[in-house]
């Protein structure tokens, strides 16, 4: 078994009255890309901050590298890579310029070797002399990467690192990960995009700043033991309407041309089914998908509120 790269226990961290994360426990081993999923306030960023070193837990221990998250949190922050939500470079200066400002925080030695290597392993070398500011989302995403990786951390924590990036960049952002962690990078990713999810070894779901399942997308499907049913036929937009107020049904959404319903008893869902049988609509019973359990576990708990 791999040693972890990522071994915490009983992490708690409160603002104010608000208890953010509660009680959490997380052994991620070295190499494996670990996908962090939950609705927006499940604690997700407060617990890759405190992971980094950049928030002290109010109670709980562990490490990180081997690293104590909290007696040796300076010494962390220099050996992990955190890629934050918002794009927080200088969009006046050029890639090769921001690359180089991050290379001199960090005190790389022959830094401006260490800036061309990196630039040439994620494809940026065509891009040093642009601004940053000029770059397209999926560039950006990329600078930030780059910077995250230059003083070649054992350690990725990403922060929904591809949100708002169009799905072609998003693919190309997620083939450097994979490629990063072939080589023996331990990867830990927020994100909401459930194709991302599925790229993930494992997947690991917060809620009230609880971890409530975790383990490989397959098994977490299979565990859930949700039953779900899609019609095709005419009147599908009316119908969907019905279904949602129907019960039994948990949830009910058009995707294209089918009708999708989930409900997590057989029985019930059955039940609905058989009041919504109209002429022209064929029913039939279809695997659940990762995506269907995470709107199914968004909808058992509302998400409590967590600072930016």
């Amino acid at each position: 078994m791999n040693k972890a790269a990522i071994d915490v226990r009983g992490l708690r961290k409160s603002f104010g009255v608000r208890h953010v994360v509660d009680d959490l426990s997380l052994c991620v081993p070295q190499g494996e890309i670990c996908g962090f999923l939950g609705g927006n306030g499940s604690g997700k960023t407060t617990t890759i901050r405190m992971l980094c070193g950049l928030l002290t837990p109010d109670a709980g221990s562990g490490t990180c590298l081997g690293l104590d998250v909290i007696k040796e949190a300076a010494i962390l922050r220099r050996q992990v890579g955190y890629m934050t939500q918002r794009f927080s470079f200088y969009g006046d200066l050029t890639v090769k310029e921001n690359l180089d400002f991050v290379g001199r925080l960090y005190e790389i030695s022959n830094r401006r070797a260490a800036v061309q290597e990196a630039m040439d392993q994620m494809g940026l070398a065509d891009r040093a002399h642009q601004l940053a500011g000029e770059l397209s989302g999926g560039w950006k995403q990329r600078l930030a990467l780059t910077a995250c990786v230059l003083h070649k951390p054992r350690l990725l924590l990403l922060d929904e690192p591809t949100a708002g990036v169009d799905a072609k960049a998003r693919r190309a952002f997620w083939d450097l990960i994979t490629d990063m962690a072939t080589e023996g990078m331990t990867v830990l990713v927020s994100t909401h995009y459930m194709d991302e999810a599925e790229r993930c070894h494992r997947v690991v779901y917060l809620s009230g700043g609880k971890i409530i399942v975790q383990g490989p997308a397959i098994d977490v499907v299979k565990n859930a033991a949700l039953i779900t049913f899609e019609a095709t036929g005419e009147g599908l937009g009316v119908l969907v309407k019905q279904a949602r107020m129907t019960p039994g049904v948990d949830s009910a959404t058009v995707i294209g041309q089918s009708l999708r319903i989930v409900g997590a008893n057989r029985a019930s869902t059955e039940a609905a089914i058989d009041q919504l049988v109209r002429p022209g609509v064929t029913w039939t019973e279809v695997p659940p998908r990762l995506d269907d359990v995470f709107i199914h576990l968004l909808g058992e708990e509302p998400a409590a509120g967590e600072p930016a």
